[in-house]
């Protein structure tokens, strides 16, 4: 290789690391509020080759943040929809202003889903076992149907929204879909999983193949993450 190409491939390398530097430094400096986005507990490229670096870079650093951003933006003329808790909130949407009700749907929404998504995502997942398992097995007709339901589910989502499993407090299990970025909490109800079937969540790898991304995902959950929120279901102490 000659100096030159050496040259020009050591730029542009150092222009690729500067870039991704830059994202994740305006990550780290937005806006300031009541309202968080916590980071990622694995590197971004922990998922692959399932889900890439970069669509989850994009994901959680733009998506989700901006779901962030646009909560606190109502906040600061809307101080109550930050006093209480999120579930709270997203299940009383009645009660939020009018003017701003729309918006906190879909950004409170928004916060709630991705937050659940990014905790039941991890590299060495494990399998399902113990009381989650039995779970699937009682309600869901096994693993293999089951998975194959909760696939056919987010494959028939028009347009963008989310196929997630509810539990109820005794534990009990169904598949469900949502619109946009509406949650189970919205009808009194809970979520245990979710799998985000808007665009952004694959279309740099799968494009318009979102049957290819369901399957693929279930190599990408952390079956211990889910099984602490099953835990936490039953106890009446899960979070978003």
């Amino acid at each position: 290789m000659s100096s030159m190409s050496r040259r020009h491939l050591i730029i542009a390398a150092g222009g690729i690391a500067a870039a991704a530097a830059a994202s994740r430094t305006a990550f780290a400096q937005a806006p300031a509020g009541p309202f968080k986005i916590d980071p990622l507990t694995y590197p971004t490229n922990a998922l692959e080759p399932h889900i890439d670096a970069k669509t989850m870079e994009i994901h959680h650093d733009r998506h989700h943040q901006a779901y962030v951003t646009n909560l606190n933006n109502f906040a600061k003329d809307n101080p109550q929809i930050a006093e209480k808790p999120v579930v709270e909130v997203l299940a009383n949407l009645g009660s939020v202003p009018e003017a701003i009700r729309t918006g906190v749907r879909n950004n409170m929404g928004g916060h709630a889903n991705h937050t659940m998504f990014w905790q039941i995502m991890g590299p060495n997942g494990g399998k399902a076992d113990g009381e989650v398992l039995a779970a699937i097995d009682r309600d869901l007709g096994g693993m293999e149907k089951f998975q194959t339901e909760f696939n056919a589910a987010g494959g028939r989502v028009f347009g963008s929204g989310w196929v997630f499993v509810t539990v109820t407090k005794d534990g009990k299990l169904a598949i469900e879909t949502r619109p946009n970025q509406d949650n189970p909490i919205m009808d009194g109800k809970r979520a245990l999983l979710g799998n985000d079937v808007w665009e952004h969540a694959y279309y740099l790898t799968y494009q318009n193949r979102r049957p290819d991304y369901l399957k693929a995902w279930w190599n990408t959950v952390n079956w211990k993450a889910v099984a602490e929120r099953y835990a936490a279901a039953k106890a009446g102490t899960l979070g978003v």
